[in-house]
């Protein structure tokens, strides 16, 4: 049953590998060409897998990303995705030193793991902004 259990995973894992190396943008590309090569490689991706749903919802966002990205408008929004990220790990960094003034273990243990996926996020936004 293991055996099974594992052979499903290895399966499901690669198939998810393929669909996120799918939603790379052509090397080379900053700003709106790069996000207008992600969803074409999405779109293709969704194409040969017969995906009618996905297609539709690509095929509007890239005509989305046609008509109204601009590079600088989408540096704003990555820089105010940034700025989000960061609000969010301060108020996650006062949560955990209020937990360790209380000396809750528990809640302890659950804020450094809010905050460590809070920092995961902003890593993110600012590997993002660098796109």
């Amino acid at each position: 049953m293991k055996l099974v259990s594992s052979v499903v995973m290895l399966a499901v894992l690669g198939m998810s590998t393929f669909a996120v190396q799918a939603a790379q943008p052509t090397p080379g590309l900053t700003g709106c060409a790069a996000k207008r090569s992600a969803i074409e490689n999405q779109l293709q991706y969704a194409k040969a897998h017969n995906n009618a749903g996905e297609i539709r919802g690509l095929e509007k966002a890239l005509q989305e990303t046609t008509e109204h990205c601009t590079d600088a408008s989408l540096k704003e929004e990555r820089e105010q995705k940034v700025r989000k990220a960061e609000a969010e790990v301060s108020e996650r960094e006062a949560d955990l030193k209020k937990a360790q003034a209380k000396g809750d273990t528990g809640k302890i243990a659950k804020r450094e793991q809010k905050l460590a996926e809070s920092k995961a996020e902003l890593d993110a936004a600012k590997a993002e902004l660098s796109k």
